[in-house]
């Protein structure tokens, strides 16, 4: 009996692959996204406090709840695979998720305990009953459906994961370098967990980002590039950018266990550090000012957030620059919408994945 459940189970995965596009492109009804404010599209400014312009202007014109001058590469992806953009789970005006939900939140980490309350275990168990009251509404052959995804497109979604950067941040912040790598086994058991939960609700295809060099965000290097020796060649922070490289490896195995623990899923590791730091050693080439130069807000002299001004001794801080285009960092952590480009370009392709496949065939195993 075991064995022709199993038979059953890999003909109905097979059946879905054919069903995205066989060999070529998966075409992907949803995306459903977890993460923090590098993907977050929304949910901080409708739960908690807006996201103040300019965030948001170079492309869209006004704030639009994302923590950059324009377009995220969750934003991209969502192009790439010719969706539209993702709305905010926590967000209940204007949304439309016929075509996924993202439940990252800005300063959401794995863990609970962080610099939100909205950590993955929360994002996963929002996706539950999201999940639970639309297949509900859809039996009850509910007139408000539109703007709900059909219950057959939840085991043909993306899930999409880029989460890990804050709890290694709030680590750094409340603990030593050494307290942090001790951490990032369980910072992962909890991540294992999430994905395993998500497999039960019948998830399939995942596409999984690991964490960015910390050490080269300019918000990092301020505070850390007094201590002697700390820095790289190219000016970033070496021991926290060896803490996320640890925390990458170690994820990416957690990836390989999966794989084989959930035969039936499709796992794609996707190695975005290299593709930050690669982006952030060719600044001058790309035709970016200095990397660790930034946007809006200020950390230098007299911090003050993005979208707020002072005036201080007669010096005003926190006016924006006026061609955000040429900086690779928006606010000193997140990155431009310019940078997101390139960042995208690289990501989407397939070229840093593991297996090497683009967005679009990321169905194959």
């Amino acid at each position: 009996m075991d064995l022709v459940r199993l038979l059953c189970a890999v003909l109905g995965i097979l059946a879905l692959r054919v069903n995205a596009g066989g060999s070529g492109s998966c075409r992907f009804p949803a995306i459903y996204n977890f993460g923090d404010s590098n993907s977050d599209t929304g949910a901080i400014s409708a739960a908690i406090k807006v996201v103040p312009p300019p965030n948001g202007e170079s492309y869209f014109g006004h704030s639009s709840g994302r923590f950059s001058d324009g377009r995220l590469i969750i934003d991209f992806i969502a192009e790439k695979l010719q969706l539209p953009y993702l709305s905010p789970y926590l967000d209940s005006l204007g949304t439309n998720f016929r075509h996924g939900a993202n439940f990252a939140t800005g300063g959401s980490s794995i863990r609970p305990g962080g610099y939100s309350p909205f950590h993955l275990g929360i994002q996963v168990s929002q996706f539950v009953r999201f999940k639970s009251q639309s297949i509900a509404l859809y039996k009850q052959q509910s007139s408000n459906t539109q703007r709900l995804p059909r219950p057959e497109d939840f085991s043909k979604a993306l899930y999409t994961i880029d989460i890990g950067q804050n709890d290694l941040a709030y680590g750094f912040q409340h603990g030593t370098i050494q307290q942090v790598r001790a951490s990032i086994p369980d910072i992962l058991t909890q991540l294992d967990q999430a994905m395993n939960k998500l497999y039960k609700e019948g998830a399939r295809f995942f596409w999984v980002h690991n964490t960015g060099p910390h050490g080269c965000l300019p918000y990092n290097v301020i505070y850390d590039k007094s201590k002697p020796g700390n820095l790289d060649r190219i000016g970033c922070v070496k021991p926290t950018n060896e803490v996320a490289q640890e925390f990458n490896r170690q994820l990416k195995n957690s990836v390989l266990h999966l794989r084989k623990q959930l035969p039936l899923a499709v796992f794609t590791y996707v190695d975005v550090y290299s593709a930050k730091y690669t982006v952030i050693s060719n600044a001058k080439n790309e035709g970016f000012v200095d990397p660790f130069d930034f946007c809006c807000g200020s950390y230098k002299g007299y911090h003050i957030d993005c979208g707020k001004k002072a005036i201080v001794n007669g010096t005003v801080y926190g006016n924006p620059c006026n061609n955000p285009s040429r900086h690779i960092s928006w606010d000193g952590i997140h990155y431009s919408q310019a940078a997101n480009i390139l960042l995208a370009n690289e990501i989407i392709n397939g070229s840093l994945s593991d297996p090497p496949v683009s967005i679009t065939e990321a169905c194959h195993g």
